[in-house]
């Protein structure tokens, strides 16, 4: 993801203004390029609990889809 990219899409999430298919594809993302683990705490649990809820894998894959 560029950086441009995901200021956008950062943004985006913070302010709501994400389908929840769009969330479950940034997270994947984020997963896929280790940031879901550096960025602040919140961004840590949507992504494990996108992952224990089987939308993603650990490699930020996506399994399913609302």
């Amino acid at each position: 993801m560029k950086h441009n990219d995901l200021i956008s899409s950062i943004i985006r999430y913070e302010d709501g203004n994400m389908s929840e298919n769009d969330t479950i594809a940034f997270f994947g993302e984020l997963v896929a390029n280790g940031m879901a683990w550096t960025l602040q705490g919140s961004y840590g649990r949507m992504a494990e609990s996108l992952i224990r809820n089987g939308y993603l894998n650990r490699k930020g894959e996506i399994l399913k889809e609302v």
